[in-house]
């Protein structure tokens, strides 16, 4: 490669690294907020809702992904790093992957839990009450303790760099290694994902189709009164919605960079970054769009108009 040819792919790799940066910044606050503002009502004695339990839960899991995928692996372009060494390998991946498993069944949680509240059916009212005290906390915690039952085979597939000879690559001994992996490790990870993604597929187009039912039959009902707690019910499930369109959108293309990664030689740590970046979007984003949709967050009130 060319001198020109380097130079021109440095560049490439510390604009990456400053877009991670500034993602790590703008995510970590936004997730620091969120968590604040919904576990705020245990400081003050209140009961805290179960949407608010949900994304507490949701906020330390997209805190835990932006910290491992960004640092400290992508800082090498700012500060000289020592090589990694095998028991990091394994607590990195191991956090990153479990964080990840949980963000994911949280967000699933969430929509499920929007959906029973959309239900008209009294059973599901009725499901839904009597549920409220322990099912989210219940559900969330479910959710972690899975998570690391999921990924426990990662410690034994993840070990240090490899020292290879006559390497002229500098940076192939700043990252960790996999081994091991079959076919059976990579259907139960595709299977376990595809699952909580057709699960927020399925409620999403549901509760798509209930409000289209209820627009419907509120076109013949002419009355100037709107109920408020329809309307926080129907802004509440348009951003599950926009929040399940969001996780889907960066999954998809994050399968795809990888895919590529995998087959191409060339660009591999271009493409490498350009994963992180997507895998850090969704916990950067679904903070901010969780905040300024709130109706009774003072954030929001600047997007009123």
């Amino acid at each position: 490669m060319s001198a020109h040819g380097k130079s021109l792919k440095t560049i490439e790799e510390v604009a990456l690294q400053i877009l991670l940066l500034c993602q790590f910044v703008v995510g970590s606050l936004a997730n620091v907020f969120l968590f604040f503002y919904n576990f705020s009502p245990v400081l003050t004695g209140f009961q805290r809702r179960p949407r608010q339990v949900i994304l507490s839960h949701i906020a330390v899991a997209n805190a835990l992904i932006l910290v491992i995928t960004i640092f400290p692996n992508n800082m090498m372009a700012f500060a000289p790093r020592s090589p990694q060494t095998d028991l990091k390998c394994k607590l990195e991946f191991f956090i990153r992957m479990v964080a990840r498993s949980t963000n994911l069944c949280s967000t699933c949680v969430l929509s499920i839990h929007q959906f029973v509240t959309l239900v008209p059916v009294k059973r599901g009212k009725l499901i839904l009450r009597a549920s409220i005290p322990n099912l989210a906390s219940y559900s969330c915690y479910s959710c972690w303790f899975f998570s690391v039952l999921n990924n426990i085979y990662i410690p034994i597939k993840i070990t240090g760099p490899q020292k290879i000879d006559n390497n002229n690559d500098s940076k192939s001994k700043l990252f960790c290694s996999t081994s091991g992996f079959n076919l059976g490790i990579v259907f139960l990870r595709f299977a376990h994902d595809a699952t909580f993604v057709s699960i927020m597929v399925w409620t999403s187009v549901s509760m798509v189709l209930l409000l289209h039912r209820h627009r419907q039959r509120m076109q013949h009902i002419h009355t100037p009164n709107q109920n408020p707690r329809g309307q926080a019910e129907t802004r509440a499930t348009h951003t599950i919605l926009m929040l399940v369109v969001t996780f889907v959108s960066f999954y998809l293309l994050n399968f795809i960079c990888i895919t590529f990664q995998t087959f191409l030689i060339y660009s591999h740590q271009f493409l490498r970054h350009c994963s992180e970046i997507l895998v850090a979007g969704f916990p950067t984003v679904s903070p901010l769009l969780l905040i300024f949709r709130e109706p009774n967050h003072p954030c929001s009130l600047c997007f009123n108009c």
